[in-house]
C-alpha cells in the first residue's frame, strides 16, 4: 500500500524511501563519516581524479557517488581492496564489491557510499560521473 503524504494523496514508494532515508540526524552522520573514510583511502592510495557526487535527494539508492581512477589494473585493484579493508576496519561493516578480478572497473557499495574505481581508458569511455552529475559544474567536486 502507497505512502500518504499529509494532504491525503499517495507518495510512490521511491519518493518515499528517499524522503525517510535520512530521518535520523545520527545517519546522515554515520553517512557523512564514511564519505569521509572512503575519501582519506583513496587519497592515502594515490587515487586519481577523485569525484564525489551527492546524491541525497536524487535517488534512494546512496547518499554519495565517488569515481576514482587508478593507474593500471594492479593500482585500481589495490586502492580497491585497501578501501573495502579500512571501511571495515573502521566499523562500517562488509561492502559489497563487484569487479576486483578483472581491476578494470570496481564497484563497492558501502551502503550510503558507492564508489567506482576505474582505468582511465575505461572511466573515459563509460564517463559515469557525467550521467550523474550533469546539473554540477566541471571541477566543482573535484578532491
Amino acid at each position: 500500500m502507497p505512502e500518504r503524504a499529509d494532504d491525503g494523496s499517495d507518495i510512490p514508494a521511491s519518493s518515499a524511501t528517499a524522503a525517510t532515508h535520512h530521518a535520523d540526524p545520527a545517519d546522515s552522520e554515520q553517512s557523512s563519516a564514511m564519505l569521509a573514510a572512503v575519501l582519506a583511502s583513496l587519497d592515502d592510495d594515490k587515487a586519481e581524479d577523485i569525484v564525489s557526487i551527492d546524491l541525497q535527494g536524487k535517488t534512494p539508492m546512496a547518499d554519495h557517488l565517488v569515481v576514482a581512477s587508478g593507474r593500471s589494473q594492479r593500482h585500481v585493484s589495490a586502492v580497491a581492496d585497501h578501501l573495502v579493508r579500512k571501511l571495515k576496519e573502521a566499523g562500517f561493516g562488509r561492502a559489497d564489491v563487484e569487479g576486483l578480478n578483472q581491476a578494470d572497473w570496481v564497484l563497492i557499495d558501502a551502503g550510503d557510499v558507492v564508489v567506482h574505481i576505474f582505468r582511465p581508458e575505461v572511466r573515459e569511455f563509460y564517463k559515469l560521473e557525467k550521467m550523474w552529475a550533469a546539473d554540477i559544474p566541471p571541477d566543482a567536486q573535484h578532491h
